[in-house]
């Protein structure tokens, strides 16, 4: 009840924006085209415009082919629907525009030949997409159940959304299927309510798109509007944090396998006891 009254009250008293004004400049986090020939895919996030930016994030992807002059931007923009007939717009653009004043944040990059094996998967799902006629902010389909479909088709990206990505939840043709990073599982009621378990995604719980968790492959807390809290995300790798944790879940699973070994021993050699059925006193055999 207090969230509801809470979030309400922040949707009430949003001061009127104008997203006419907004600033769309690039953020200068994706390198040029001509400073860089080789194949180029990044996923963005940014907090959403006007009394959304309180719940949570828009998500982007976009590619640059190999010697290519410009980007490609894939995303779904729910107010062009009516006149378009679909959501979904793939159109050359600056790729780490301010999403209407919010910075962005880059979530994985792919360069050289992983970024070319990636391109064609993102592009025939993108045009492929089957919620492109259906627009939902909650609980989906929008524009972050459109970047974690495509994500869920590229094997090189092995990164989460962020928890507050409302909607990333949502599964188009069904309740089960994989996270968006490939390294987990996700089952989901149309966006209502779900599970994620994975590497890459810890364990979350998902309510009409708001998702709460923990990450233990970096620890962090997750956070419905918040985001994350504690360690920062990163693709799926062998870098040296997953190594020592991988470590200390070996140890610790070596250990508690030797001490149910030892538990077994000491009991296949503890002396049975025979109680005898008239006195009822125990005698050792």
């Amino acid at each position: 009840m207090a969230l509801l009254v809470l979030c309400g009250a922040l949707v009430y008293f949003h001061p009127a924006e104008d997203w006419k004004t907004a600033d769309r400049s690039s953020s200068g986090l994706a390198p040029l085209p001509e400073e860089e020939p080789e194949a180029v895919v990044q996923v963005y996030s940014a907090r959403a415009f006007g009394w959304r930016k309180y719940f949570g994030v828009h998500t982007w992807i976009a590619v640059k082919e190999k010697n290519a002059g410009s980007y490609t931007v894939y995303q779904v923009m729910g107010y062009q629907l009516p006149a378009k007939g679909t959501s979904v717009s793939i159109s050359r653009d600056i790729p780490d525009r301010k999403w209407f004043g919010a910075e962005p944040d880059l979530i994985q990059e792919l360069r050289g030949k992983a970024a070319e094996r990636a391109i064609p998967a993102i592009s025939r799902t993108a045009e492929e997409y089957p919620e492109a006629d259906t627009y939902r902010l909650i609980p989906g389909p929008n524009s972050n159940t459109f970047t974690a479909a495509l994500m869920r088709e590229v094997p090189e990206l092995t990164v989460e959304l962020p928890p507050h990505a409302v909607g990333k939840d949502y599964l188009p043709g069904g309740i089960a299927g994989r996270t968006e990073s490939g390294t987990g599982i996700r089952i989901n009621l149309w966006g209502l309510g779900g599970v994620s378990l994975g590497l890459a995604e810890g364990v979350e719980v998902s309510l009409l798109g708001l998702d709460a968790g923990f990450d233990l492959l970096r620890p962090a807390l997750k956070l419905p509007m918040i985001g994350r809290v504690g360690l920062p995300d990163a693709p799926v790798g062998w870098d040296w944090w997953s190594i020592m944790l991988l470590l200390l879940a070996g140890t610790f699973i070596f250990f508690r396998m030797l001490r149910h070994m030892r538990q077994k021993r000491r009991q296949a050699h503890r002396i049975p006891h025979f109680r005898h059925p008239r006195t009822k006193t125990s005698e050792r055999i």
